[in-house]
């Protein structure tokens, strides 16, 4: 009895001292942790800058490592950036494309010492032979000239979303611009005007794809066969130079000759009332700024010279035989008002672009049971909810269609609504559809493409978004790219990943219809919200 006694207390003892060595371990793992996190909160220089400055990170962080800096950059799309600062996130100083979304912060927001610190036109590019083939080549020309060849179906082109990138804003501000015939001061009269809005839908016709950002639309374009591309002058460039080394016919660069939108590349500190990061924001400022600085922004096919214009400037980056001509002056468009910006982009998504056909296929299996089927259910029905969706310019329009496609390893039902903006149906599908079963991902996009081959393109721009939470229990990915290649139409299946999706069966989709993947595993209604950007 004493010895089961003893080897109870010594039992009792070896617990005591486990315990404590996993509470200290712990608790000196914490208190690491938490001086990390002060350190990281306290100490680093938080900016965030838009994805087009990512070419010079690495220049960057050197200086700042040598001049004892401890940056930090997040890089985000330029609307994304403003959402961001706007819903609290705490940042140092922003980098973004356009000095006119510093304008869209919230007035708690203090921004100083802005500086712009290059000049990116965005313009046309188009397969030089095309160019040559509608006359401009060493030509004078004009928007309308634009807005003729696609009147006429000559010209077809893609460019990333204009109410959720810097890129696809500023080239509509400026199509805006130009066709209104350059008024002084574009005014919310202006954009009532039925000729312009006429005008403004004749052009977004010849939108063939669309793009939720400036990084997917260069690698859309290259991994696709598309005429013509509206973006930064600097994308342009990082094309033809990735067409010329694989043997491709290079694009022609277009500047209208009634005004060009240009993106100015604001550095801005963002006033948290700290003294050395203040400090620490001159310093970067002053290098980028600096001889050396603006030397690297030029090798990027940035401008950095006075009115755009340099005599000298380096030939292997800005060609000439690419329609680059860095001696003559860029007539720049002016920008409205930030109420007319917000007009304009709104009237843009629910009058003037292009209908859209947008197949949703979404995952009932057994495993999307509870948290995942409410995720489902918050985020479909926000986007199909036209109040909460405009928040983030993210609405569909009467004139689109939306198709909903739930599965599990069988298609669970086909619903469809010729108004974007009558979905009550769509959400009653959406809430009463049953969970269980399997997983086969391919029926419903295959059920996708049968109804969107149906459609003209010349009406319809389509896509179809397909989310999963696990991996299909079958391959049909034969018998998808089958069914693709045979509809002869360009339709990109978009997809979210969510539980345990199996990414490699996604990316195989991706690849095959010039499409990307969004990761939804943190939050499926963000993802849900950035996809629409490409739809």
């Amino acid at each position: 009895m004493k010895k089961k006694k003893s080897n109870y207390i010594i039992a009792l003892f070896v617990i005591y001292f486990v315990l404590v060595y996993f509470f200290n371990t712990v608790s000196d793992h914490l208190d690491l942790k938490n001086i990390e996190i002060s350190k990281v909160s306290d100490k680093t220089f938080k900016l965030i800058s838009s994805t087009e400055n990512k070419d010079i990170e690495e220049i960057l962080k050197k200086y700042a490592k040598e001049n004892k800096i401890d940056l930090q950059i997040d890089y985000a799309g330029t609307i994304e950036i403003m959402d961001k600062l706007n819903n609290g996130e705490n940042y140092d100083a922003v980098w973004c494309s356009n000095s006119i979304w510093l304008y869209m912060l919230n007035d708690g927001i203090s921004v100083k010492n802005s500086k712009s610190t290059s000049i990116n036109p965005v313009v046309f590019g188009i397969k030089k032979s095309k160019a040559q083939e509608l006359g401009f080549i060493d030509k004078e020309v004009y928007t309308k000239d634009i807005l003729n060849a696609i009147r006429e179906n000559k010209l077809k082109f893609s460019m990333s979303s204009p109410t959720q990138t810097n890129t696809g804003a500023s080239a509509y501000l400026g199509f805006v611009s130009t066709l209104a015939g350059n008024p002084e001061v574009l005014t919310e009269k202006d954009l009532e005007n039925e000729q312009l809005k006429k005008e403004l839908t004749q052009l977004y016709t010849g939108m063939a794809r669309s793009s939720g950002s400036d990084e997917f639309l260069e690698e859309m374009f290259l991994n696709g066969n598309y005429e013509a591309v509206v973006t930064y002058e600097t994308s342009i460039i990082n094309i033809n130079k990735q067409l010329e080394s694989q043997g491709k016919e290079p694009l022609y660069i277009i500047y209208a000759k009634d005004g060009v939108s240009i993106s100015d590349s604001p550095f801005a500190y963002i006033d948290n009332k700290n003294e050395e990061k203040a400090e620490e924001f001159s310093k970067l400022q002053k290098y980028i700024l600096s001889n050396e600085g603006q030397a690297e922004l030029v090798k990027t096919g940035r401008r950095v010279w006075y009115g755009g214009t340099n005599e000298n400037a380096d030939k292997t980056v800005f060609n000439p035989d690419w329609g680059i001509d860095t001696s003559k002056y860029i007539v720049p468009v002016k920008y409205p008002s930030t109420e007319v910006i917000k007009k304009s982009l709104g009237i843009y998504q629910t009058e003037l672009r292009k209908p859209i056909h947008t197949v949703f296929c979404l995952d009932y299996s057994g495993s999307m049971y509870g948290e995942g089927i409410r995720q489902l259910t918050e985020a479909m029905e926000y986007i199909l909810n036209e109040e909460e969706a405009s928040k983030n310019l993210l609405q569909f329009s009467s004139k689109d269609k939306i198709t909903i496609i739930p599965f599990d390893n069988e298609i669970l039902g086909t619903y469809t609504t010729n108004n974007g903006i009558d979905t009550e149906n769509l959400i009653d599908k959406i809430t009463g559809t049953n969970i269980g079963g399997g997983t086969d991902i391919y029926k419903p996009a295959m059920k996708g493409l049968e109804i969107l081959s149906q459609e003209d393109l010349e009406t319809y721009n389509v896509s179809i978004v397909l989310m999963t939470d696990g991996a299909s229990n079958y391959n049909r990915l034969d018998e998808l790219t089958r069914l693709y290649k045979k509809t002869g139409k360009d339709i990109p299946i978009f997809s979210i990943m969510f539980g345990y999706a199996e990414e490699e069966q996604l990316q195989d989709i991706a690849d095959l219809t010039n499409a990307k993947i969004f990761d939804g595993k943190t939050n499926l209604l963000e993802a849900f919200k950035q996809v629409r950007g490409y739809n």
